[in-house]
């Protein structure tokens, strides 16, 4: 059983409507939503036929597609540039440290501040793998792809990038965080606050948030808790960001509290170790395991496969890899050690 990432298309719409009312809540790129869905994926389409090759406001939807059955089975977005359409809020937790001579004591107090510091940033996010499918390092794929898609479309994306990770979310659906911080103020609950954001863009945040820094301490213990904690889901996504080298560095989600990992775009270790190569053959038996990339834009896909460097700059795949990207000796790939 074969799968590839490809571009998705305005007619894979039911296909991510039936994965969204999967996702259990506080998945904002993924809303159970069929409108929200279509402006995303017009907005998709839109991305990929851009003909200037320069940093813009685009937004691109990966979906995973089994090549057998044509099922798709998983998603993921890349976005070139957060907070052009609207302020990109994150809170930024820090230290204030503060003595006093009188009472030889000094007082050190976290606090939470809302700051717009990543505006600008790329972001990868979207990522969602159906549950039926959470094996055989099919995760690991549609993460990964992401970024062979950003070096083979480099000059669309900006110099720094981050990926926010879901936060905890109770049994109830709701945010220990939101309603520890935010939802004093909005008189709405973490799924409605989510679900507006998610179908409406998030000014009702600029418009209402108190622009004062939240003392940690003043909040209860299960806000305090689930500052920067990924929800358990995300775990692993978590290390696999930190393996490509992203870093936590203190900015969370405004509505639920997760960590926003960032790192330094040419510093991703997929992105680095991305090379293009001629394809010289694609009937190679035994060879390195590789994520392998063809096509631009619309046309890009990518697999899992093997790989063998040839003397050159050339390259030797699998016959089954081949199959799947739809190429043939002459045409260029991008690859990476998987």
């Amino acid at each position: 059983m074969s799968f590839r990432l490809r571009a998705a298309h305005i007619d894979d719409l039911e296909h991510l409507y039936e994965m969204a009312k999967l996702t259990g809540g506080g998945f904002t790129n993924l809303p159970a939503d069929k409108a929200a869905l279509t402006k995303k994926l017009e907005r998709a389409d839109e991305a990929f036929s851009r003909t200037g090759d320069e940093l813009g406001d685009d937004v691109f939807t990966l979906v995973l597609e089994n090549t057998e059955t044509k099922q798709v089975r998983g998603t993921c977005q890349l976005f070139s540039q957060v907070g052009q359409q609207w302020p990109f809020y994150s809170y930024r937790l820090n230290t204030l440290t503060q003595h006093s001579q009188e009472l030889d004591r000094t007082v050190r107090a976290e606090l939470l501040s809302l700051v717009t510091d990543l505006e600008g940033s790329s972001e990868v996010g979207g990522l969602f793998l159906h549950p039926g499918e959470r094996a055989g390092g099919l995760g690991l794929l549609l993460a990964r792809s992401r970024y062979l898609f950003i070096a083979m479309h480099r000059a669309r994306f900006a110099d720094r990038i981050l990926a926010e990770l879901r936060g905890v979310i109770d049994d109830r659906g709701g945010s220990p965080f939101w309603d520890g911080v935010a939802g004093r103020f909005f008189g709405m609950t973490f799924q409605e606050a989510d679900y507006f954001n998610a179908t409406n863009g998030n000014q009702f945040i600029a418009d209402l948030m108190p622009k004062h820094p939240v003392y940690v301490e003043m909040l209860s213990d299960e806000a305090r808790k689930v500052i920067g904690v990924p929800h358990p889901t995300g775990r692993a996504a978590m290390r696999m960001l930190e393996n490509e080298g992203f870093a936590y560095e203190g900015y969370v989600d405004i509505f639920d509290g997760g960590p926003t990992m960032t790192a330094r775009t040419d510093q991703v270790k997929s992105i680095r170790d991305a090379r293009p190569a001629n394809v010289v053959a694609t009937d190679l038996d035994i060879g390195e395991r590789a994520l392998v990339a063809s096509g631009h834009l619309d046309t890009f896909r990518s697999a899992y496969g093997m790989r063998e460097m040839v003397e050159g700059g050339g390259i030797a795949i699998d016959e089954i890899c081949a199959r799947t990207l739809g190429v043939e000796p002459g045409d260029t790939v991008w690859s990476v050690a998987r």
